[in-house]
């Protein structure tokens, strides 16, 4: 009988579920037993491929090679993976192997790992699934009872491959049409778009226009400070008839309006002289409230909860969960969208709490099970609230030596286990009125009567919630005003996302949907899915469109230009929540065999070729021009904007709004327009892809252009180095010199705009000194450089700077030193 192959995601699950399975031999790349072979992957080992056609040089995407649309998606190894994807191939074509187990993560991006690799090594053996939702040796065993058949998963597969494909299409066609239209005016200015990024950075630009258009409008407030027998408290005054209106007056929201605020200081000031010296009567009423613990986690609010508390990023979050997970098997699978547990998990809850009555929540877990608090509750235990995977919740295996952030969240996710089996926590809410003359002040206390689920997080009986317990008033004591004042403010412009809230409003995406049926639709599935998001605000943090300050995420130039030329172009779709919410709801369909892959991508296929078409067909002039507060320094005047570039009415005095690549922000053209020069400036970027800093300056004739750093006086022109020598000879036949900013030829390109071959002096945090450029131009090669910083993963490097075949420069690095072998004692 020959044997079962095993292919899990990650070394670490192969080496779990070989010891669970038991009597494997390790080999170098699997382990193998008489039953079994067990290998992984490491993550995504096979990529689609690009057909050649749309794979021209770099810098060179043409929109005339647009769109592609396949008749059938080759896949290509990716190449730093490519040795681990060619033993699994191997391991699949043995003669002994007879069948495959899919043990890959148990969700949409598990299956397309799995089914890549199945389809590059064309290999065609009956597969069943393993799916895992925690990495127990129980849980293990149990999937291992339980193997799901491969038809079964086809519908999964199916969706997998669609979102693979339509992703892939919008992101090639969209990116490479739009980076050819925004490259015409010189450099190569790269603009990414996907089916979930642009729709996400939307929604990020709107709420920066919001804040940008906010107009802040003065109101007043009035205090009141009110002594009794038992000593003062504080009270504000409020209009008791006051009802919201159903239309906010200009420069105001509605939730701007609220019954405490005043909209002029005179009557206010009215109020605190009606008020001074005089005394009133007390109303005051009590009741209880009842709180009922939050829901369970899944990965977005965990992600949101991690964020606000402890300031993680997303992508950290999942990270740590996922580590939790799959290294210390301490919490169930994190890549979840369901809050419940499944109707048959009570029995495991109970040994998952009597597991943790040994650590420091043990009296919390120890209640729960005197008390038997764990019932049947669809609050709880709800099978039809729960999809593929169920709630994070721990696994009862109790981890050691863990890191900082680990312990943090799996305190979080044990806290909030225990706390749904909990009572409700009971508050007695204390509404007093204090009335003086005809004018009412409001105080509000809150105290927590019983602790219930707040115990698992320290709080007891008797403290106060939100303000500070009130003094008491006895019946008909009269309250004496100590102290009445009008305090002015201002509104305020609405937040800018965090991470936590833009997670929230990911999730939330069907409240931007005008369509009623489609909104109901994205209740259940907004943005991506929890967990893509992480990854999505990355990658816009990692291509400029994003930067992170502080807790804040805050959009770039590069945004708001991309944002622009969409809507100009009239490719709402390709920036729509509702568009790709509508996509993440039919991909769901496809999952649950509802909705072929066919169809979904015939969709995507149609959008594909009207956002080239737009792009081809778009003529720049044909945009409205809108007047701007920028002033012309040459006749006065305020400056008109274009989708390309800010410009005086004659248009005497052009700036472009990109230049070599980069997109200018506002406050370095105000700089420029000020200072007749701005930098220098990082960023830039040549048409063969690398990237350079320069100062921008008007020459004489106020046209922009970039100064490589030589004399003032030149900058703009040519670079004069008539009292230099050279550092050495191009291999091409003419002279390097240098400069302050960088290494740069003398002979200039056509357009007479930049150098034919230049070298900046600082290279992703490395210096670049003049011996290893004159190294670089003589030998072909520098010597290793220690201190390259990777832009994508901020990780050190080493390497050399090798002359390329077509004069650039790139990189070659240095061969790993042979791990030492172990000693035999």
């Amino acid at each position: 009988m020959g044997k079962t192959l095993i292919i899990a995601e990650k070394p670490s699950v192969a080496t779990d579920i070989s010891k669970v399975l038991g009597k494997f031999k390790k080999e170098k790349e699997y382990f193998e037993s008489d039953e079994y072979v067990i290998s992984s992957a490491v993550g995504h080992l096979v990529e689609i491929k690009a057909p050649e056609s749309a794979e021209p040089k770099r810098g060179k995407w043409k929109i005339e090679n647009l769109p592609v649309i396949p008749d059938h998606f080759d896949l290509l190894p990716i190449s730093r993976t490519e040795a681990r994807l060619k033993v699994l191939k191997k391991l699949l074509k043995r003669k002994d192997v007879d069948d495959v187990i899919n043990a890959c993560d148990a969700g949409r991006e598990g299956e397309l790992i799995f089914r890549y690799i199945m389809e590059w090594a064309k290999v065609k053996k009956p597969i069943k699934r393993l799916w895992l939702q925690s990495m127990t040796p129980q849980s293990i065993r149990a999937g291992f009872t339980d193997l799901r058949t491969d038809e079964s998963l086809q519908p999964l597969s199916d969706a997998a491959h669609a979102r693979s494909e339509a992703d892939w299409l919008i992101g090639i066609n969209g990116t490479r049409a739009l980076t050819s239209f925004n490259s015409q005016g010189g450099g190569f200015r790269k603009t990414t778009v996907g089916r979930v990024q642009t729709p996400t950075l939307s929604i990020l630009v709107d709420r920066e226009e919001e804040i940008g258009r906010h107009v802040p409008v003065s109101y007043w407030e009035v205090f009141g400070t009110f002594g009794v027998a038992a000593g003062e408290y504080e009270g504000r005054w409020m209009n008791e008839e006051f009802k919201k209106p159903s239309e906010a007056p200009e420069n105001l929201k509605l939730n701007d309006l609220k019954a405490e605020r005043l909209w002029n200081q005179e009557q206010a000031d009215a109020i605190v002289a009606a008020c001074e010296g005089k005394q009133g009567t007390v109303e005051q009423t009590s009741k209880p409230s009842k709180q009922a613990s939050p829901l369970l986690y899944d990965l977005t609010s965990l992600q949101r909860e991690a964020n606000s508390r402890f300031g993680f990023p997303a992508r950290m979050t999942l990270n740590v969960a996922q580590a939790l997970y799959e290294k210390h098997k301490a919490l169930t699978y994190p890549r979840t969208d369901s809050r419940y547990l499944p109707d048959d998990y009570i029995e495991t809850v109970k040994e998952t709490l009597t597991n943790l009555k040994s650590t420091s929540l043990g009296s919390h877990a120890d209640y729960i099970l005197s008390n038997n608090r764990v019932t049947p509750s669809k609050r709880i235990f709800n099978q039809a609230k729960v999809s593929d995977h169920f709630a994070i919740i721990p696994t009862g295996v109790i981890p050691k030596n863990l890191k900082e952030e680990e312990e943090k969240l799996y305190q979080m996710v044990s806290q909030r286990f225990l706390a749904i089996f909990f009572p409700e926590a009971v508050y007695e809410i204390t509404t007093r009125i204090t009335r003086v003359e005809e004018h009412a002040f409001k105080t509000e206390g809150k105290v927590l009567k019983e602790a219930g689920w707040l115990a698992v997080y320290g709080k007891k009986p008797g403290q106060a919630g939100g303000e500070d317990e009130l003094v008491t008033v006895s019946a008909d004591e009269k309250a004496k005003v100590v102290d009445v004042r009008a305090e002015g403010s201002e509104t305020r412009p609405p937040a800018r996302y965090s991470e936590a809230t833009l997670l929230s409003a990911m999730e939330g995406a069907g409240k931007f949907v005008e369509d009623e049926e489609l909104r109901q639709a994205m209740s259940e599935k907004g943005l991506g899915t929890p967990a893509t998001r992480a990854q999505i605000i990355e990658n816009l943090i990692r291509e400029q469109y994003l930067q992170r300050d502080g807790r804040e995420l805050k959009p770039m130039p590069k945004a708001f230009n991309l944002l622009e030329t969409i809507e100009v172009m009239k490719i709402p779709a390709l920036a729509s929540p509702e568009t790709t919410g509508g996509w993440e709801y039919k991909l769901k369909q496809v999952e649950q065999g509802e909705l072929s892959q066919g169809a979904f991508l015939k969709e995507i296929e149609s959008l594909t070729s009207d956002i080239v078409e737009s792009v081809r067909g778009f003529k720049p002039e044909s945009v409205e021009v809108y007047e701007t507060d920028l002033i012309d320094p040459l006749k006065g005047g305020r400056l008109i904007a274009t989708l390309q570039d800010y410009r005086s009415s004659d248009g005497a005095l052009v700036i472009p709004k990109a230049i070599a690549g980069r997109v200018l922000a506002m406050e370095e053209i105000r700089e420029l327009l000020a200072e007749k020069k701005v930098g220098p400036l990082d960023g830039f970027m040549s048409r063969r892809g690398f990237p350079f800093s320069a100062i921008l300056k008007f020459n004489e004739k106020y046209e922009v252009e970039l100064d490589w750093g030589q004399n003032d006086e030149d900058a703009g022109a040519p670079p004069d180095f008539s009292d230099q020598e050279p550092l050495a000879m191009h291999p091409s036949g003419f002279p390097i010199y240098e400069t302050p900013n960088a290494y740069v030829s003398e002979k200039m390109k056509d357009d007479g705009k930049l150098p034919v071959w230049r070298l900046s002096r600082n290279m992703l945090s490395q210096t670049i000194e003049k011996e290893q450029v004159i190294k670089l131009l003589q030998d072909g090669k520098t010597d290793v450089m220690n201190g390259f910083v990777s832009k994508k993963t901020k990780r050190p490097f080493k390497a050399h700077l090798i002359l390329k075949n077509d004069g650039g420069v790139g990189f070659e690095f240095p061969p790993r030193a042979p791990k030492k072998k172990a000693t035999k004692k």
